[in-house]
Formats: C-alpha cells, sequence, structure tokens
C-alpha cells in the first residue's frame, strides 16, 4: 500500500499532474519543467522528488546537465487514462477541449499519419512551447508557434494535408490550430495522441536538446 500511497501523492498536486503531462513528451531540464509547469524554481526539485519517490520519473547525467524523463513508458498511459477520465465523468472538460470544428471527426491516428508523411500528403505542424519541441518531436515536423501560423501558412506544402499535433488528444492548442488552414481554403487534423504516444509506437522521433 505504500506505493499506492506514494503514486497517490503524485496525483494529488496540480502541479504534479502538470509535470506528469510534460515528462512523457521528451528529457527535460529543471528549469524548462518548472518554466513549462508555471513552476516557482525553489519548488521544483520538491515536485520531482516525490514524481520520483512514486516510480514515475527517472533522471540521467548528460554532461554537467540533469535530464528528468519518465520512470516507465507506463506513465503515458496513466497520464492519457487520466485525461480520458476526466473528460467523460465530467463533460465540461470536453466541452473545453473542442473547436467550432468537432475535432473527434477531425482526428488521425499515428500509423496512418506515419504512412501519410512518408508519402507526403500530410505535413505535422507543432505548436508546442519551444522547450518541449526541443526535448523530443516528430521528425520533420516543423514547429511553428500558433500566433505565426496563419502568416506561415505559405511555407507548408499546398498539397500536404496540416496535422496539429500538441501536448495529446486533448490539447486545446491543437484545436485552434485546425480552424486556422480552414479559413484559409485549407484541410487540417489533429493527431490523435501526442509525441509520448507517438514515441511509445516506435515512430519517428527527432530531439535537439
Amino acid at each position: 500500500m505504500a506505493a499506492v500511497r506514494a503514486v497517490a501523492k503524485v496525483l494529488a498536486s496540480p502541479s504534479r499532474l502538470m509535470l506528469l503531462d510534460l515528462l512523457p513528451q521528451g528529457e527535460h531540464r529543471v528549469w524548462t519543467l518548472a518554466a513549462a509547469a508555471k513552476l516557482r524554481a525553489s519548488n521544483s526539485p520538491a515536485h520531482l522528488k516525490v514524481l520520483a519517490a512514486g516510480g514515475l520519473m527517472d533522471s540521467r547525467r548528460s554532461g554537467t546537465r540533469v535530464l528528468y524523463r519518465v520512470g516507465d513508458r507506463r506513465v503515458t498511459v496513466l497520464a492519457e487514462q487520466l485525461k480520458r477520465l476526466a473528460v467523460e465523468v465530467l463533460p465540461a472538460a470536453d466541452t473545453a477541449a473542442r473547436s467550432p470544428l468537432d475535432p473527434d471527426a477531425l482526428s488521425v491516428d499515428r500509423t496512418e499519419l506515419n504512412a501519410r508523411l512518408a508519402d507526403g500528403s500530410a505535413v505535422v505542424v507543432d505548436v508546442r512551447p519551444a522547450t518541449e519541441y526541443a526535448a523530443g518531436h516528430i521528425d520533420g515536423a516543423p514547429y511553428i508557434p500558433l500566433h505565426e501560423l496563419e502568416a506561415r501558412l505559405g511555407e507548408l506544402p499546398e498539397h500536404a494535408e496540416i496535422v496539429a499535433n500538441c501536448r495529446g488528444r486533448y490539447c486545446v492548442l491543437s484545436a485552434d490550430v485546425i480552424v486556422v488552414p480552414y479559413a484559409h481554403g485549407r484541410t487540417a487534423r489533429i493527431l490523435d495522441g501526442g509525441i509520448a504516444e507517438w514515441a511509445a509506437d516506435g515512430l519517428p522521433t527527432a530531439f535537439t536538446v
């Protein structure tokens, strides 16, 4: 039961839940985790210690840097299941994650997307913060912040369907991204899952940290 309590302690904190959402996306330094989760740098080590005690986080040293990562690939499943449970038992959460274009009808699974990237019929746009993109992204996917997307649509192949990638199935940024291409006569879809699920499936992933 001590192990169960250790995991439950992780889930009891909104800040640690945010870290749990970020860690499966790739390896991060403590300051990038703190910034993305909007934590004070002084509080971050304590939260990371709880994650490690719960077996949900691991770390490794690279030169002078310490990189934090998920301790077990099942953490990715846990993070996704938490989101799914929330939208199923709290309908307001599902409504908040939707755009005027229904993402359920516009999602694309990872296997299909991988095949379409290979034949050039789709292009992925990653709209996560730059530090998260650097920690791990779909190989070949350009980083285009949402506020720049409209001005940079011309950089994307005209014949390719645009697929938005954010922090996963329920990331509100993905829902916002697909509206922009449609406003300019182009089609767009949302990746079902995020970089964590993509990497867990063994699909091509790139890192720049």
